[in-house]
């Protein structure tokens, strides 16, 4: 395989989740592009030409199991985009409905040895090494249901900052059992990004004093995350695994470094807040 040839998907199937808007649909294009057969499972079909096209609800057991039951043959390249901000299902769509589709699929054989997983954290997820006795707890959970009553039992552990603290954990915790199986996870932490989601939610705008001070960099694009997603799970990116891959212009490793100081106590605030 020559290096460009690596960076390709010719002849592999991409399941997106999440993949009808923002991140997820950048990453789907991506991959398309780059010559996948690109399925895309949400709960608003996509307004592009996908190879499959499924709806279904990540907070819904039954429906994501009928979901699951609907692809197409084995996958190669699993990308779990799909998220909400907040509310009763925030922990099932942003966690245990992506956990629940992938443990399916690989004891099932349809993502095996070859394949890769990418999840969307965000940097709302740092600082999960400071919760991991009661993330590993959550984890240890056994199933959909199981994870869903911890939740219910222990409060502020539905929120989006538990959330994205769970899949960082998650992605590092699992690159050991999975790589006895030939599947890399690893995931991205976007900085403040132009997708519907973030407009929705006003989350842009933290970042904005650091990219003004380097030059009016512009903000952070669906794009640009899709294709780091990409990267991530093609064979060109073979060796990484378990890792949370910060894509934010550098504003956090600046401000933890100190040549940033303007952003420094947000980032630090995110590094050792008590999210539970």
């Amino acid at each position: 395989m020559t290096d460009s040839q690596a960076f390709r998907y010719d002849g592999k199937r991409a399941l997106v989740v999440g993949g009808a808007t923002g991140m997820g649909a950048a990453a789907a294009r991506a991959v398309a592009a780059l010559g996948a057969e690109v399925v895309v499972m949400d709960i608003a079909p996509a307004d592009y030409p996908v190879a499959q096209m499924i709806v279904t609800d990540l907070a819904d057991r039954a429906r994501l199991d009928a979901a699951i039951d609907e692809i197409s043959g084995p996958v190669d390249a699993v990308f779990s985009a799909a998220g909400i901000a907040g509310g009763p299902a925030v922990m099932r769509v942003n966690v245990i409905g992506h956990r629940h589709l992938l443990e399916r699929l690989i004891a099932e054989g349809r993502l095996g040895a070859g394949s890769a997983i990418c999840f969307i954290s965000s940097v709302a997820g740092l600082g999960w090494q400071n919760h991991l006795p009661t993330l590993v707890e959550f984890l240890a959970t056994e199933d959909f249901e199981a994870a869903d009553k911890w939740v219910s039992a222990h409060e502020g552990t539905n929120s989006y900052m538990f959330s994205k603290q769970a899949i960082n954990a998650y992605v590092a915790r699992e690159s050991y059992p999975l790589l006895a199986r030939g599947i890399r996870i690893n995931a991205i932490c976007p900085g403040p990004t132009d997708t519907p989601l973030a407009r929705a939610n006003s989350w842009g705008g933290f970042d904005e004093q650091y990219r003004k001070a380097a030059g009016d960099v512009p903000p952070l694009t669906p794009e640009q995350m899709g294709n780091v997603m990409a990267f991530l799970n093609s064979d060109a990116a073979s060796g990484i695994s378990g890792v949370s891959l910060l894509v934010d212009s550098g504003h956090v490793g600046s401000s933890i470094g100190g040549s940033w100081e303007a952003g420094k106590p947000v980032i630090e605030f995110l590094m050792t807040q008590n999210s539970v």
